[in-house]
């Protein structure tokens, strides 16, 4: 992750007894890189976090068609447990 470091600081080029004008240097000129790279990284979090519920909704309709195998299971031992006990 970036830091927006965006300070404005004079920097002189040589220190002559004569003064020109300070040259400004923008420290920090990185942000637009930095906002590329946090989109990336945040994209990438997406993707991570898209094939992992993609993951988890599969894994749950497995578990789903299993649950309903079982009730159907139960069902059918339940009818077969009253006929054989029901007289």
């Amino acid at each position: 992750m970036c830091t927006n470091n965006t300070h404005l600081l004079p920097a002189y080029a040589s220190k002559s007894k004569h003064r020109s004008k300070p040259k400004v240097q923008i420290y920090g000129l990185t942000r637009r890189r930095c906002e590329a790279e946090e989109g990336r990284d945040m994209q990438l979090k997406n993707i991570k976090l898209y094939l992992e519920n993609q993951s988890i909704i599969e894994e749950n309709e497995k578990l789903r068609k299993q649950a309903n195998l079982l009730h159907q299971e139960n069902l059918a031992l339940m009818s077969e447990f009253r006929k054989k006990f029901s007289h």
